[in-house]
């Protein structure tokens, strides 16, 4: 991909803030946000090293919108370009996901189109790992090498613009006043960076080396106590779903208005208990550490069955926002153990 590079990142920020509303991260405690970008506030410019607690989704799929409207019917709002400044592999990937919930062939969200097609994408290098990210085990990567319009690294004296996109290249040529060509070895450094966050990533995460893909290790667990054991910990926040950047659940109810009848869209989560209640009384997943079973297998078996690709994205969103001691990789590395186990007695069994 061609790239090209800038010493400062406020001219590009501003030529973007000027054609669109720009979203930026800013540190909130140890974690990051996304805010609205003001060229003329003095806004401290943050290059942030790991994902926004914010997940993409929040732009795309609001927690609460109007579907439809009744005798007349609901058009989707009109949607003024934007863009988001931050994002990281994990979350492109994450879009990838709600991508084939939302936008496939059999069913198309008008809503979730309309802002999918005016997003600007701007992506950047992650470094110094937070703890729990863990996106190498699914197959993740500290930086974007697709699904961008633009994609930031900083090396020394600057950061290194690749362009991803007929947008994106758009947007370069159209500011090419505030780039420049890229300062010899940019790219080497740029590679050495990259090699060394892996290893970080890899060094971190070195407990969840599994010998067999993921979805085996769900798969294999229908019977495990595993699910009920650590529901013993959770306090049913819900937070796990509800920060999940690939999580899409979501339910529709009905409102009368004073000349009309509206019906609302909202976010839902398969971790309350009510969930999947049908009208008659019946709960199959009334227990919490069926709930929980129900999500995991969702995310590494079931997803992957319809879609081909992985729900989850090992962002770690999930194990940060916890108000219990759920886990889901102490969850994985369980289950793993579960299964080499059983697989050991097989063995011997079979000698």
């Amino acid at each position: 991909m061609e790239t090209v590079f800038t010493t400062d990142l406020k001219p590009l920020l501003d030529a973007v803030s000027q054609q669109m509303e720009l979203y930026i991260p800013k540190k909130s405690g140890e974690f990051y946000v996304f805010i609205k970008y003001d060229p003329a506030s003095g806004q401290t410019i943050e290059f942030n090293n790991i994902r926004a607690c914010t997940p993409l989704k929040d732009f795309l799929f609001p927690v609460r919108e109007l579907a439809a409207v009744f005798p007349e019917a609901a058009e989707a709002e009109e949607v003024k370009p934007f863009a988001v400044f931050g994002l990281k592999d994990c979350d492109l990937r994450a879009l990838d996901v709600l991508d084939k919930v939302f936008i496939e062939k059999d069913f198309r969200d008008p809503f979730y189109v309309k802002r999918r097609e005016n997003m600007f994408i701007i992506a950047s290098d992650c470094f110094e790992p937070a703890g729990s990210c863990f996106c190498n085990v699914m197959d993740g990567k500290p930086f974007a090498d697709k699904g961008f319009d633009l994609n930031i690294s900083q090396v020394e004296g600057g950061f290194i613009v690749e362009i991803g996109s007929e947008k994106g290249d758009e947007f370069v040529k159209k500011h090419s006043n505030i780039f420049k060509n890229l300062p010899e070895n940019a790219l080497d450094e740029r590679k050495k960076n990259r090699t060394e966050t892996k290893k970080q990533l890899a060094e971190q995460n070195a407990e969840m080396k599994f010998d067999c893909p993921v979805r085996e290790i769900f798969d294999s667990s229908e019977d495990s106590e595993v699910y009920d054991i650590e529901a013993k910990t959770c306090v049913e926040c819900q937070a796990c779903t509800r920060i999940c950047p690939t999580c899409h659940c979501f339910y529709l109810y009905d409102t009368k208005q004073k000349d009309y009848f509206s019906k609302m869209k909202m976010w839902d989560s398969c971790m309350r208990q009510a969930y999947a209640a049908v009208a008659g009384g019946a709960n199959p997943n009334k227990i919490l550490g069926d709930r929980i079973k129900h999500r995991l297998m969702h995310k590494f078996v079931y997803f992957l069955d319809r879609y081909g690709i992985n729900m989850c994205v090992g962002c770690g969103r999930c194990v940060d926002a916890e108000a219990g001691e759920v886990d889901i990789r102490e969850i994985m590395k369980k289950l793993y153990q579960e299964l080499k186990d059983r697989d050991s007695k097989l063995t011997k069994v079979s000698k």
